[in-house]
C-alpha cells in the first residue's frame, strides 16, 4: 500500500519545506499503510471462515434435500431406497447427530414442494460456483443414484438437469457416469471385494487406454488435487464428510497404481 507514504510524504514537506520532513511523513505514512494491511488482513481472514462455514451448510443440506428428491424420481420411495440412503450416510462415516439431519433433509427432498432449482441457484451461488466443490457434490448424487446397482431412467433425467444447472454439460455428465460405474464395480464394500481392473481404473482417471504415460500421470495429478479432502474442507466440503474425500483419494491411487503396474513405469 502507498496511499499512506504519499500522503505522510507530501504532509512532511509542507510543515518542515526539507527533504527530512519527507522521510519522516514517509515512514509515519509507511506504519499507517502497515497498521491497515494488517487491519484488511484480519478481516479477509474472517470473511473466508464465515464463507467457508455457509458453504459447508450449504454443502450438506442441499447434498440430502437433493437426494431425497433423486429418491422419489420414480413418483415413490421405497423402503429399499431409504435404507440406500442411509447406507451413504455410512459410507461417508457420518456421527449420530450428523445422520439424523441428514435424514430430515432426505424427508424435505422428498415433499411435493421441494424447490429443486431455487436450493440448487442458492447452493452454486453460496460456494461461489467451485466447480472442483460442486463435482464432489454430483459425484455423491451419482453414487446415490447408483447405491442399488442401477440408476433408472428418471433418476437418469433428475441428475441431468442437475448438471445443467450447476453449470455441467452432457459431456460432463457422461463423464462422471462412467467413473462413478467404474468406481461402484471396482471398490465394492469398501475395495475389498476386489481391485479395479484395467478398464475400470482407466474410466476411473478418465483417460483412454492409449494415453500416454505423462498423460496418465496428468490426469492422476489432477484428480488428487481436485479431491484433496483439505482443499475440499476450505472450498466448503463439510468435515463431516472428509472420510467421503478421502476414500475417493484413496480410489484413485489405486486405480493409477494399478495402470503404474502395467505399464512398468
Amino acid at each position: 500500500m502507498l496511499l499512506g507514504k504519499i500522503i505522510g510524504g507530501v504532509f512532511g514537506y509542507l510543515i518542515t519545506n526539507n527533504i527530512w520532513g519527507i522521510l519522516i511523513g514517509v515512514f509515519l505514512g509507511h506504519q499507517f499503510d502497515r497498521g491497515l494491511s494488517r487491519s484488511a488482513g484480519g478481516f479477509s481472514a474472517r470473511w473466508r471462515v464465515v464463507n467457508q462455514a455457509r458453504a459447508q451448510q450449504a454443502f450438506f443440506e442441499t447434498t440430502f434435500s437433493v437426494m431425497g428428491h433423486l429418491a422419489k424420481a420414480d413418483g415413490r420411495v421405497s423402503e429399499q431406497e431409504i435404507e440406500l440412503a442411509r447406507q451413504v450416510m455410512t459410507r461417508m462415516g457420518l456421527p449420530e447427530a450428523a445422520r439424523r439431519e441428514a435424514m430430515r433433509l432426505f424427508n424435505q427432498g422428498k415433499a411435493a414442494d421441494f424447490d429443486l432449482d431455487a436450493t440448487l441457484a442458492s447452493f452454486r451461488s453460496v460456494t461461489l460456483g467451485q466447480r472442483n466443490l460442486l463435482q464432489m457434490f454430483l459425484e455423491i448424487q451419482f453414487f446415490a443414484a447408483y447405491a442399488d446397482g442401477s440408476m433408472d431412467p428418471d433418476e437418469r433425467h433428475v441428475l441431468l438437469h442437475v448438471c445443467d444447472l450447476l453449470g455441467f454439460s452432457q459431456a460432463d455428465f457422461d463423464r462422471l457416469d462412467a467413473m462413478i460405474q467404474a468406481e461402484m464395480h471396482a471398490f465394492q464394500d469398501g475395495g475389498k471385494s476386489r481391485g479395479p481392473s484395467l478398464e475400470d481404473a482407466y474410466a476411473i482417471l478418465n483417460i483412454s487406454e492409449d494415453a500416454s504415460d505423462s498423460e496418465v500421470k496428468k490426469a492422476y495429478r489432477r484428480l488428487m488435487s481436485q479431491h484433496h479432502p483439505d482443499k475440499l474442507v476450505a472450498k466448503g466440503l463439510p468435515e463431516e464428510m472428509m472420510k467421503l474425500a478421502q476414500q475417493k483419494t484413496h480410489e484413485i491411487r489405486t486405480a493409477y497404481e494399478r495402470i503404474k503396474e502395467t505399464r512398468g513405469f
